[in-house]
């Protein structure tokens, strides 16, 4: 990928991210109409999200690194902020999770392609059949990682999904659980500093995550599984 120049690669990935939010809205909208969900207020919260997790995706990494860039950690706090914010707004109080579980790791898994084309997230250097030639060396193509590891996760979310047995919000966190573990896997193969516990910033934020998420599921399901307690009959004298 060297022999590309650095401004021809971000000019050829742009329209691939810009077709990974496509892809993302467009699963977002068929997921809300298959819930009976598609109105113009939900029209409203998808739109709030993208923008939000734009916002907050250029924001984390800028913070974090001091350089221009994205990190979807950021993305999808940056999006459930604003998720929330339009959903108060707008008084819906629904839960709209799931329409993001499939929307968000179809879109990643496009825009992961753009992250290689672009050459940003490159992985660490690697003698493997399969390494790419970028930033002056042989690595692991990471960012490509991370794209089959999306479109596996929203095969298995999708299947889970069309079984219909979880409850309301379940998809999310189950998705979220799962984008955990991808991320803190092929974090090994990707290049960057380890913190003094020998995890990165973003293994340690995919330990926290994957707790939060596991969490939040159980007791999703447990409040699910709880049946309505019968009105107490009346104490005979």
């Amino acid at each position: 990928m060297d022999e590309f120049d650095p401004h021809v690669r971000w000019l050829l990935a742009a329209p691939i991210y810009l077709a990974a939010y496509a892809l993302a809205a467009f699963v977002f909208w068929q997921m809300a109409k298959r819930r009976g969900m598609a109105t113009d207020s939900i029209g409203r919260v998808m739109a709030a999200g993208l923008i939000g997790g734009l916002a907050g995706a250029n924001l984390v990494q800028l913070l974090a690194t001091g350089l221009p860039g994205k990190t979807i950690e950021g993305g999808i706090v940056g999006g459930w902020l604003a998720v929330i914010w339009m959903k108060r707004r707008l008084g819906v109080t629904r839960p709209t999770g799931d329409l993001f579980a499939l929307a968000i790791p179809a879109g990643e898994a496009i825009g992961r392609i753009a992250c290689f084309v672009g050459g940003c997230c490159y992985g660490k250097l690697a003698g493997v059949a399969w390494a790419v030639h970028d930033h002056g060396a042989w690595r692991h193509p990471a960012q490509l990682y991370l794209s089959v590891a999306a479109a596996a996760c929203f095969t298995a979310l999708l299947a889970i999904e069309r079984m219909r047995f979880l409850p309301e919000n379940g998809l999310f966190y189950l998705g979220g659980a799962l984008f955990c573990v991808d991320r803190f896997i092929v974090e090994f193969f990707r290049e960057g500093p380890a913190s003094p516990l020998g995890v990165t910033l973003a293994q340690a934020v995919c330990i926290a995550g994957f707790a939060f998420f596991l969490v939040k599921l159980s007791r999703l399901l447990h409040v699910a599984g709880t049946p309505v307690s019968a009105p107490a009959q009346a104490q005979t004298t």
